[in-house]
């Protein structure tokens, strides 16, 4: 299988984190501050969880630093280019070009097949699919004799595997989870978790996952935990114990 060749040093030195955010408040209508303050960075190749009780402002964040919301102050940087003060036609090139996005919710097209169903936003966005790496991807994944099937031929776990691949067609900056494995049973969960790691580690691809599950937030390589509209921790190399006994905390304040 061929794989992209690795970054050199100074290549790493010299390229833009994946993600940036400094001071990033986001205020709704009504006073409800769903940020506050909140920076930091997520480097090139990494795993990032995001944690919190509801309502900390994990989705909040995510959809800032997608370029799906925009921060009422801050700045929001995607691969070095800042977004917070596009407009929403900017925005959607720019997720467009740097962003993948995977979902509890598959979102696949029903009538169109699994290879459809991957290269349709690149087809959109006037882009020609790479097939070379989207074959790597497929192959990687298992679903390689599963191309030419719809999406209702194909179980839970292999239908988040084809939202995968779609996300990670267009070779993004970062891909974004949001609760990827909500609706998966705990093996179709561990194989898809599995993968998002095994993407990072073998192929140096930057994911940010919400999750509300410790287990999931544990193959991060690092895990933040939010509250009331702020990042309160960082564990690196993070346990499932850790975490639970971290937010059980939490919920007891």
């Amino acid at each position: 299988m061929r794989q992209p060749a690795p970054a050199t040093a100074v290549d790493t030195a010299r390229r833009a984190p994946a993600i940036a955010l400094t001071g990033v408040g986001k205020t709704y209508a009504g006073g409800v501050r769903a940020l506050d303050d909140v920076s930091l960075t997520v480097e090139h190749g990494t795993f990032l969880a995001v944690m919190g009780p509801s309502g900390s402002g994990k989705s909040t964040l995510m959809h800032c630093a997608a370029g799906l919301d925009s921060p009422t102050s801050g700045s929001v940087r995607v691969d070095g280019r800042e977004i917070a003060g596009l407009n929403e036609t900017r925005r959607t090139e720019l997720r467009r070009e740097r962003v993948g996005f995977v979902f509890q919710a598959y979102n696949l097209i029903p009538s169109l097949s699994v290879e459809d169903n991957i290269t349709l936003p690149l087809r959109l966005a006037g882009r020609r699919p790479d097939r070379e790496w989207i074959r790597t991807l497929v192959e990687r994944v298992g679903l390689a004799e599963r191309l030419h099937h719809r999406p209702a031929e194909l179980s839970g776990g292999q239908q988040q595997r084809v939202a995968l691949v779609r996300a990670l067609a267009a070779r993004p900056a970062v891909v974004f989870a949001d609760e990827p494995t909500g609706a998966l049973d705990l093996r179709s969960a561990h194989q898809v978790l599995g993968l998002l790691r095994g993407l990072v580690d073998e192929f140096g691809q930057t994911v940010v996952m919400v999750t509300h599950d410790p287990a999931a937030a544990a193959r991060a390589h690092t895990a933040l935990v939010m509250a009331d509209g702020r990042v309160v921790e960082s564990l690196d190399h993070p346990t499932a114990p850790q975490l639970a006994a971290r937010l059980a905390a939490l919920g007891d304040r």
